[in-house]
């Protein structure tokens, strides 16, 4: 049961992440008009450097998704799946509350569940391997 829960969550964000990859990579430009910044060399450039991060990122979680988690299992892939949805949680947050934008609330809520569902898995009792001699 347990394992069926961490696939799951490695493949929603690998989707996830995935989806945020190719847009920045790709549609830099739309992108950042679509967030009202400015269209300038440097913002796109660092963008389509995010958007490269993002799809690392998500091809890790992807090829891990059949792998166990929790505990001491891919911790570190655990540990670093919820640093990054944590600190960007918190940072769109206060996004949101400054800009007041509808898409930064949604994109927020999304990266909350992740940043808790990763922690939940990076600090709950790795799942039992069971050996067919049993």
């Amino acid at each position: 049961m347990r394992s069926l829960h961490t696939r799951a969550l490695m493949s929603a964000s690998a989707a996830f992440m995935g989806i945020l990859g190719i847009t920045t990579s790709f549609f830099s430009h739309e992108t950042l008009t679509f967030v009202g910044a400015t269209v300038e060399t440097q913002t796109v450039l660092i963008v389509q450097v995010l958007g490269a991060l993002y799809l690392g990122f998500a091809f890790l979680n992807w090829y891990l998704r059949g792998f166990a988690m929790g505990g001491i299992y891919n911790r570190p892939v655990g540990l670093a799946n919820t640093l990054h949805f944590a600190i960007v949680s918190v940072t769109l947050i206060k996004a949101a509350f400054a800009l007041d934008s509808i898409a930064i609330w949604v994109i927020s809520t999304a990266y909350v569940v992740f940043a808790a569902w990763f922690g939940l898995v990076l600090f709950s009792s790795p799942p039992t391997i069971r050996s067919d001699a049993d």
